[in-house]
């Protein structure tokens, strides 16, 4: 079966850095759009950014743009999420999503906390 599982969450303060990381297994890695999502608290879920497989296309939110990056790695089965340049509204729970069908993402992490302090 597909798992996702997330790490690198953490406490930094505003202006710092972090990368997530999502290793992903039980699917073709490098033929699968995979993205970032993250929940802020009391919010709805939100787009951060996505990498295509193919022509290897990216697309961020604009609340992210010129600060987070979005790497894949297809020989490790990794998906990376590059943040610089943190404010407090970054905090939220940030989720790794994979197999774009149908209009939703089919499988999901299990989530990793960033908390970005001011």
């Amino acid at each position: 079966q597909v798992q996702l599982v997330e790490s690198g969450g953490g406490l930094v303060q505003a202006g710092g850095s972090l990368r997530l990381s999502c290793a992903a297994s039980g699917l073709t890695f490098s033929r699968n759009t995979m993205a970032w999502f993250r929940q802020p608290p009391g919010k709805e879920r939100e787009f951060v950014a996505k990498s295509g497989w193919s022509y290897a296309t990216t697309e961020y939110a604009d609340s992210v743009k010129g600060r987070f990056t979005i790497l894949r790695n297809n020989a490790e089965n990794t998906l990376y999420l590059q943040m610089n340049s943190l404010k407090p509204e970054d905090t939220a729970v940030y989720y790794c999503a994979a197999v774009f069908v149908s209009g939703k993402y089919q499988y999901w992490g299990q989530g990793t906390q960033v908390t970005v302090s001011s």
